[in-house]
């Protein structure tokens, strides 16, 4: 009898078990070597990968020695610093080659038409997504969030989400946008009186890089989640370590099982993150506190997190609901983890990218005296010695030419993955040309910063600052925030931003980079200067 009661017991046990090693070989195994065969009979080959970490040691060991050292010279030529990887095997392998993520198989993917194609409307459900790797390598940092959704989730939540950064609502945001502007200002003056100019007159030395930090964060505080800066230091200090720890601990996502083996890393990442939640929940539940006692203008404000939170209620008066079209409703509605996960995900993306455009940016204006003057020259034509208004932004078009040459020699997010979840072929369409068939389960990565800084697509002077070649408008190879359906949801507001915090500074200032400044981009998930930006300021007003 007990061995009849064992053997029942032990039957799903051991269904689940062959199912897991059949899982497990199917993805670490025979997905990726169908993945090589098919690519290699298109012609498309790499660097041979190891058993299980594939070509991870050899991309590290290339990005630890090139990024070593601080850059000799001030140059933009960085590509060779960030992307050695890249550098050396698309001499060895062509424009088309796949390396290896532990046991995921990567394209790198740099033909300028056949990345329009794949991130356009035509692959929206078949090309969008995000592999289970990326998922895992940051399920903590930003978890469920709008960046790493996929299929009909991503679209609920876009769905949700995108009317926070419509036109409309970015009119009302730039009066908060000046005020906090105003705060860091005077902060710079002050800091400036304090410092005497061995010339006369008075100038200081400052990082730029941490006032930009401080002051995006204040704006998407204020603007968004309708919360102090004080709450929301506390929430970029955390999401800052969380970030470096998750750039750590995701080069170990390759081995099989290693998301449930414990590790230092993994250990401080969940004490981070459930501090982040209790915070996050914490303002969540004063923002509803306030909406219950009437004292907000709408039922839970106005900003990202009020869409969110008003959300969230509607799922709940949904949940009786009996027909089956509400219940599909409900499957992509949100709870509170959810709302958690996307405060995260806007809070790192609306402060953390924000902060160093701005900062790149000032850097170039540093250091090319005749752009800066020229900006400054059209602020004062357009705003005159006010503040800019909403509408004075369309007028900015120096501002925003070197707005989006900072973007291309400086992106912020210097890869774009995407994952191919059904067979597709790209090109070969009418007038023939060059195809290539991309099987499903192929992790697509998309270099960026390459691409913006290709000689074939933007010149010989691929590497110089030169914003006037936006004087025309965009180009086709330009993809700071993606393109297609899945492109960056608030790059208008971004863009809002930068100009009216970069009109405000020229108002006031003018900047000289430090000879202190050393030049060192580097690659934290992000692309930021590693010790910071000191540069000089000159108040241009008593």
């Amino acid at each position: 009898m007990a061995l009849v009661m064992l053997m029942v017991i032990a039957s799903p046990v051991l269904v689940l078990l062959l199912r897991a090693a059949w899982v497990a070989l199917s993805c670490y195994v025979l997905t990726p070597l169908r993945i090589r065969r098919i690519m290699a009979r298109q012609g498309v080959h790499g660097p041979p990968p190891r058993l299980l970490i594939g070509n991870l040691r050899d991309v590290s060991a290339m990005v630890a020695q090139s990024t070593a050292d601080d850059m000799p010279a001030l140059s933009h030529d960085i590509v060779g610093r960030l992307m050695p990887h890249y550098v050396l095997w698309s001499k060895t392998y062509g424009k088309f080659f796949v390396y290896w993520y532990g046991s995921e198989p990567r394209l790198c993917l740099t033909d300028a038409a056949m990345i329009k194609e794949f991130l356009s409307s035509k692959y929206a459900a078949s090309a969008t997504g995000k592999s289970w790797l990326q998922r895992q390598g940051t399920r903590h940092f930003i978890g469920r969030g709008l960046l790493m959704a996929n299929g009909a989730h991503w679209s609920h939540q876009r769905h949700v989400v995108a009317p926070a950064f419509m036109a409309d609502k970015l009119k009302g945001r730039v009066g908060h946008m000046v005020e906090c502007t105003k705060q860091t200002i005077r902060a710079l003056r002050e800091a400036a009186a304090a410092t005497p100019s061995p010339g006369g007159g008075r100038r200081c030395e400052v990082d730029i890089a941490a006032y930009m930090t401080r002051l995006t964060g204040d704006i998407i505080s204020r603007t968004e989640f309708d919360t102090s800066y004080d709450t929301g230091k506390r929430i970029f200090h955390l999401l800052e370590d969380l970030q470096r720890l998750t750039a750590r601990s995701s080069r170990h996502l390759w081995i099989p099982g290693s998301q449930y083996f414990p590790s230092k890393y993994r250990r401080e990442i969940r004490r981070l993150n459930g501090e982040l939640e209790a915070v996050l929940t914490e303002s969540i539940g004063r923002s509803r506190e306030i909406a219950d006692e009437g004292r907000a203008t709408s039922a839970y404000g106005r900003g990202l997190l009020a869409m969110l939170l008003t959300e969230m209620e509607r799922k709940k008066q949904d949940d009786g609901a009996a027909a089956g079209g509400r219940k599909q409703q409900q499957q992509f509605s949100y709870d509170l983890q959810l709302v958690i996960d996307e405060c995260k995900t806007f809070f790192f993306a609306g402060h953390d990218t924000s902060a160093l455009l701005l900062t790149w940016a000032l850097m170039l204006l540093a250091t090319h005296h005749e752009w800066q003057d020229r900006a400054r020259a059209e602020v004062a034509r357009v705003c005159g010695d006010a503040p800019p208004s909403y509408d004075d932004l369309s007028k900015l078009n120096v501002l925003q030419m070197i707005i989006h040459e900072t973007l291309r020699l400086y992106p912020p997010a210097t890869l774009l993955p995407r994952m191919v979840f059904e067979d597709i072929r790209l090109g070969g369409g009418i007038g023939g040309g060059e195809s290539l068939h991309l099987p499903a389960g192929l992790s697509v990565w998309i270099p960026v910063l390459a691409i913006h800084h290709d000689e074939s697509i933007w010149g010989p002077d691929a590497h110089e600052f030169r914003p006037e070649r936006f004087a025309s408008g965009r180009r086709p190879a330009f993809l700071p925030f993606a393109a297609g359906p899945r492109n960056c949801v608030g790059q208008a507001y971004a863009l809002v931003e930068a100009k009216v915090v970069l009109a405000m500074l020229l108002q006031q200032f003018r900047l000289a980079i430090s000879d202190d400044y050393r030049h060192a981009p580097v690659n934290v998930l992000t692309l930021r200067p590693k010790h910071g930006v000191p540069v000089h300021l000159r108040p241009l007003r008593p």
